[in-house]
């Protein structure tokens, strides 16, 4: 099975030494401090060919001197111009059934051309159907792939489910994409990880102008495309949800197809795997994938419509300064916020006319999926 690190491969395990100094390196990335400065909200302009560099570092604010906002996070979400809000473009969204409910992804296609076309290609084919979730690190991974798939570091041959017409069994690696021409919305807030970080298409995203490139982040929600020890070993035939602590040392690393838009409480309440980082070592503990299909596939009153806040927009600024400065409740106001806290919000798109009590693929009970 292939794992989101380097420690197994479509499906294998490094060898002891280096899963030990993987693991080491990763707990030590994802403890390291953050430096932490407080600023303003500044946003590129949408479709600027390169956010522009700030010369100075903003002047500091503290919770006594920032003035605190008028409107909290859901007013400010709920007066939102329609304008503001983005329809997610069906062929992007991977609509996957798990038997509690559904996980809807967008892909990042912008990022990983090769991948989601791959990707595309595995669901238009049934390719995920019936495999499994096999894998639940905590505070860490939730992935899932074929369990039946060759072990890369012991030699093993399995019995891999072989992959439909138009999938790719070899993919370069994508890591990273020229920055220029990239439409990031900045955020001035200081970055441990990368000398810039924002939102580009609603995904969290950190670039180095010095270098011309730019990358997705690893936050909560993040997808990507397990590998093996070799940097072009992806091709998404296993995948991986982060559903803990943003494993920010993974940027750069592995190829990240797109992120979770809703049902991450279906990844992240797991039970947990008790096996080297997370493994289910049993077959009766893993959880079976009903179906993983594009959202284009499925018949027009079944796809699900949803809508992602534009950053290009004062809505979004006004978002960020709220969590920045807290009222009401708080005692104390940070003013400061970070890339994978500043989430970029997801909706259900408003029906024409008067609102019903929709419910979004709510999950059925066993009676009624017999």
């Amino acid at each position: 099975m292939t794992t989101t690190l380097p420690a197994r491969k479509h499906p294998s395990a490094l060898a002891p030494a280096r899963a030990t100094a993987v693991a080491a390196a990763m707990t030590a990335a994802m403890t390291a401090a953050m430096a932490v400065t407080f600023s303003l909200a500044v946003a590129a302009p949408a479709g600027a060919a390169e956010p522009a560099k700030t010369s100075a570092i903003p002047p500091k604010t503290t919770a006594t001197t920032a003035a605190k906002p008028v409107r909290n996070s859901a007013d400010i979400l709920a007066t939102a111009p329609a304008a503001d809000w983005r329809d997610v473009d069906p062929d992007n969204l991977l609509v996957m059934t798990l038997p509690r409910g559904q996980v809807f992804i967008e892909l990042a296609s912008r990022f990983a051309p090769a991948h989601v076309d791959n990707i595309r290609a595995l669901a238009r084919g049934g390719y995920y159907d019936g495999l499994a979730i096999v894998r639940v690190q905590d505070n860490f991974v939730t992935q899932w792939g074929d369990p039946d798939a060759d072990d890369e570091d012991t030699g093993m041959k399995g019995k891999a489910r072989p992959f439909p017409a138009g999938a790719k069994p070899h993919l370069p690696a994508e890591f990273s994409i020229p920055l220029k021409g990239v439409p990031m919305t900045v955020l001035p807030d200081v970055d441990g990880w990368a000398p810039r970080a924002g939102q580009v298409d609603g995904f969290p995203a950190a670039a180095d102008p010095k270098s011309g490139r730019a990358w997705l982040a690893h936050c909560y929600g993040t997808v990507g495309a397990g590998r093996g020890n070799a940097a072009d070993s992806s091709t998404g035939a296993e995948l991986y949800a982060v559903i803990g602590h943003a494993p920010r040392g993974l940027d750069l690393n592995i190829t990240v197809v797109g992120r979770v838009l809703k049902g991450m409480e279906w990844l992240s309440s797991l039970p947990r795997g008790t096996a080297a980082m997370g493994f289910y070592d049993k077959p009766e503990q893993r959880l079976a994938i009903e179906r993983v299909a594009l959202a284009s596939a499925l018949p027009a009153d079944q796809r699900p419509a949803l809508q992602v806040l534009r950053t290009d927009t004062p809505t979004w600024q006004e978002l960020l300064n709220a969590r920045r400065h807290r009222g009401g409740w708080f005692l104390h106001s940070p003013g400061y916020t970070d890339l994978c806290s500043a989430a970029v919000p997801v909706r259900l798109k408003p029906a024409d006319g008067p609102a019903a009590d929709v419910k979004l693929n709510p999950p059925r009970s066993p009676e009624t999926r017999r």
